[in-house]
C-alpha cells in the first residue's frame, strides 16, 4: 500500500483517505459552533415578527435538520477547497488523489452534488473531480502531523465577489485603509441579497491578482471570534462590520440589522504599481472545518 508521507510515518492512503472522507462528509452537514453561535446572536437581536428574524429561524431550523439527517445544509454544495499544513517528505500527488478520491466517494454518497463542470464543452464529470476541481493547496511545516482545512465554497457567494484597483476615482478611493473601507463597502452594497447574506467577507489588501484571492479565502478560515494580531486591522474589520449591518440589507437581502456575521482582513506585500484590495464574499453557510491526522491515522476535528 502506498503511503502519503515519508518512510518513517505510518500513515497509509487508506487511512488517510478515511479522515479526509469524514472530514468532507461532516463539513457539508454541520456548521462550526462559531458561525452557529453567530447565527443565533443575530436572530434574537433582530426585532420579533420582523422578516428578518424569520429567515433567521428558517436557517436555524435548517441547520438542525442537516445535522440530524446529516444531509447537505444547502443544494449547491459549492467547491471542495483543502488548505493543507504537512511535514516534509508528502507526496503532493498522492494526497491530491486521496483529496479527489474522498471527493468523489462523497459526492457519490449525495454528501456533495456534482458540480465540476468543464467550461468548453459544458459537460459535469459527476464525480466532483476535475481540471483544477477540487482545489487542493499546499504548506510545508515542521510538525510531524498533517492539519487539512476545508471549505465548500458555493457559487452564488463566490459570484458576487470583486477586486479593486486604488486608486478608485469613483469612489473617491485612495490608497490607504480609509480606501480599502470605501472598496469593501461598495462590494456589500453591490452583492445586495445575491449573497446569501447575512455573509463573512474574507478581504485581502495588497498581492496580485492570483495570490490576493487566495489570501483572502484563507481569512474565511478564522474562527468569527478571533482578533485580527495587526491592530489597526482589527480595528477596520470592526468598522466595516458595524457599518455593513446599518445597510438595511439584511438576510437574503430582505432587510434587518445583521448583513454580514463577520469582516477577517490579510495583507500582503505588493508592488508599487498595483494596489489591490480583493473581497471574497462567503454566505451565510460558512461551511468549513479542519482536522489533524497524526502520523498512525489517528485524527481529530479541530474546528
Amino acid at each position: 500500500m502506498n503511503v502519503v508521507c515519508d518512510a518513517k510515518s505510518r500513515l497509509s492512503e487508506q487511512a488517510f483517505g478515511e479522515a479526509i472522507f469524514d472530514l468532507v462528509r461532516r463539513t457539508a452537514f454541520e456548521l462550526p459552533a462559531d458561525v452557529e453561535a453567530a447565527l443565533k446572536r443575530a436572530h434574537d437581536e433582530e426585532a420579533p415578527e420582523s422578516t428578518a428574524r424569520m429567515i433567521l429561524a428558517t436557517f436555524l431550523e435548517n441547520m438542525a435538520l442537516a445535522k440530524e439527517k446529516q444531509a447537505p445544509l444547502c443544494q449547491d454544495t459549492g467547491m471542495p477547497l483543502f488548505f493543507i499544513h504537512h511535514p516534509p517528505g508528502l507526496s503532493h500527488r498522492a494526497i491530491r488523489r486521496v483529496c479527489e478520491e474522498a471527493v468523489a466517494r462523497a459526492t457519490q454518497g449525495q454528501f456533495l452534488r456534482h458540480n465540476a463542470v468543464d467550461p468548453v464543452t459544458g459537460l459535469n464529470s459527476g464525480n466532483n473531480v476535475g481540471k483544477g476541481f477540487p482545489g487542493v493547496f499546499f504548506e510545508e511545516w515542521d510538525d510531524e502531523a498533517l492539519e487539512v482545512a476545508l471549505m465548500l465554497k458555493g457559487g452564488g457567494s463566490e459570484n458576487v465577489g470583486r477586486q479593486y484597483s486604488l486608486p478608485d476615482d469613483a469612489l473617491s478611493a485612495g490608497r490607504d485603509l480609509e480606501g480599502v473601507r470605501r472598496v469593501v463597502l461598495d462590494a456589500v452594497r453591490r452583492a445586495e441579497g445575491k449573497g446569501c447574506p447575512p455573509g463573512i467577507l474574507g478581504i485581502c489588501i495588497g498581492g496580485d491578482r492570483g495570490s490576493a484571492y487566495l489570501h483572502s479565502k484563507h481569512q474565511l478560515l478564522r474562527p468569527l471570534t478571533d482578533v485580527n494580531p495587526d491592530p489597526a486591522l482589527a480595528a477596520l474589520e470592526e468598522r466595516i462590520l458595524q457599518e455593513a449591518n446599518t445597510l438595511g440589507i439584511g438576510p437574503l437581502g430582505l432587510g434587518g440589522e445583521t448583513t454580514l456575521l463577520g469582516v477577517k482582513i490579510g495583507a500582503l506585500h505588493r508592488v508599487p504599481a498595483s494596489y489591490f484590495v480583493t473581497v471574497t464574499y462567503m454566505c451565510w453557510e460558512n461551511r468549513r472545518r479542519a482536522i489533524r491526522i497524526e502520523s498512525d491515522g489517528a485524527y481529530r476535528f479541530i474546528g
